[in-house]
């Protein structure tokens, strides 16, 4: 498949997941401060691979992965309704911490510059 085609695949289908999550899950055990952070889709379309980052400590992170992994059905249904595709991707969801980890790394970052203009 073009790799341009894919791109656009797999940004219609984060902004359609992101669209879903903000505003047709209902689940309690998903945290307010959840969000999609990057999807990609396989080849063939089968699969896409949706990485969600959770602001909250590992118990948030655990409960909000729990219940998307639970809705994972109704995920899929709804973006085979909202996307025009062949194949409505299988849904397989990853915790991303990249934001957690750069958000450690600036406040590192701001204490060194800090610790420097002490010295």
């Amino acid at each position: 498949m073009n790799e341009k085609r894919m791109q656009r695949i797999s940004v219609e289908v984060m902004r359609e997941l992101s669209d879903l999550l903000s505003r047709g899950l209902k689940d309690p055990g998903i945290h307010p401060l959840t969000s999609i952070s990057r999807v990609e889709v396989t080849r063939d379309l089968s699969f896409a691979n949706v990485f969600v980052s959770v602001l909250g400590n590992d118990k948030d992170k655990a409960e909000t992965m729990d219940a998307l992994n639970r809705a994972k059905g109704f995920m899929r249904s709804e973006l085979g309704k909202r996307i025009k595709l062949r194949i409505t991707p299988e849904i397989i969801l990853h915790l991303d911490e990249s934001i957690e980890k750069s958000m450690e790394l600036g406040k590192f970052i701001d204490e060194v510059r800090k610790s420097d203009e002490q010295m």
